[in-house]
């Protein structure tokens, strides 16, 4: 079968899809389900609706749903596509929640890394997991499951401490087979000539508390830039090799981080949350303050104030626009004084 002409290269054989696999009585309601759940291009759906019939021994010429009475007499194919045409869509024709409706959105921030143990500046070196934030990780995985808060997708940036950060979460309260995703956008924010610095010593080499708190906290001041060839860079990691060199930071503001974040957000993220399920996003201390930034709607200057602390899942529920019903989230557990977490926290890294 040619490639639709609307989307592109999209095909269908009888070895792509098995009609007989997918959920409904009869085909009508597989198509439904195809429209509706599946998001497939009419062109795609018809190709399957014709590999049905052919193996059903029935004729080719006329590709659509079976006619058939049901109930006061309406066509089966009619009462299919009313409820396809009565279901909303939003962006890139992603299914919308109707008014009323909610979705559960978990961010968590990785475990405590070794480099934040060390008092460092981490950025996009790609740290490891200390003991201790394992632990975390762990207990996170622990408290989704004593909430009856069961991801059924999650998001990963590339960096190894959010990607152990998910596996040991998810393998805590049994969710370890779910599909994860895994993306640069989540990254930390790039740190430039701060990565791999004592956050001391920049304190006292540098001019005063104010101007590091500024790289550190502000929404729109960016560290100096590190060159590409420099230890720390990763500007030559095998994780970026497909980005084009422009694309690869060298510094970032967390002005720049949400740039970079809300497209994967919108694209990825809420196609999934429209599904309905939970959708688990572990990423780092400031990619997520740049999320709860856009997802609260705090401004510029209240921004500085925002800390969020290692290995404690924060939960919200979304309305149909993916803001949330209620301000700030809620923390599955409170934050103990003098815990890793907190220690981490007052760092603002």
């Amino acid at each position: 079968m040619d490639g639709c002409p609307h989307t592109g290269n999209i095909s269908a054989s009888p070895n792509d899809i098995d009609p007989a696999a997918l959920p409904g009585a009869d085909l009508a309601e597989q198509i439904v389900h195809l429209c509706v759940f599946e998001e497939l291009s009419t062109c795609k759906i018809g190709a399957i609706v014709g590999i049905s019939r052919q193996r059903a021994g029935q004729p080719m010429h006329r590709i659509g749903v079976p006619v058939k009475p049901s109930g006061a007499g309406r066509p089966r194919h009619t009462r299919a596509r009313a409820a396809v045409t009565a279901r909303p869509h939003g962006r890139a024709g992603m299914t919308r929640l109707a008014e009323g409706d909610t979705s559960r959105l978990v961010v968590l921030r990785h475990g405590e890394s070794e480099w934040n143990a060390s008092n460092l500046f981490t950025g996009w070196v790609n740290a490891a997991l200390t003991a201790g934030g394992e632990r975390e990780a762990a207990r996170a995985g622990q408290l989704l499951a004593a909430h009856g808060i069961l991801p059924g997708f999650a998001h990963t940036s590339v960096q190894r401490r959010t990607i152990r950060t998910a596996d040991l979460a998810l393998a805590e309260c049994d969710r370890d087979w779910i599909p994860v995703r895994r993306s640069w956008r989540l990254n930390s924010n790039h740190y430039g000539a701060l990565q791999g610095r004592d956050k001391a010593r920049v304190l006292a080499a540098e001019s005063g508390d104010q101007q590091v708190m500024r790289w550190r906290r502000s929404y729109d001041a960016a560290p100096p830039p590190l060159p590409a060839g420099a230890e720390y860079s990763q500007f030559a990691d095998p994780r970026y090799a497909a980005l084009p060199p422009e694309a690869r930071p060298r510094t970032e503001s967390l002005k720049d981080v949400t740039a970079r974040l809300l497209p994967y957000w919108y694209d990825a993220i809420v196609a999934d949350l429209r599904t309905r399920a939970c959708v688990l996003v572990v990423s780092h201390g400031n990619t997520l303050r740049a999320l709860i930034k856009h997802l609260d709607r705090i401004s510029d200057d209240q921004i500085t104030e925002l800390s969020i602390p290692t290995g404690i899942p924060l939960a919200y529920q979304l309305g149909p626009d993916m803001h949330p019903v209620s301000t700030g989230g809620r923390y599955l557990s409170p934050q103990p004084a003098g815990s890793p977490a907190a220690a981490v926290t007052s760092q603002g890294r």
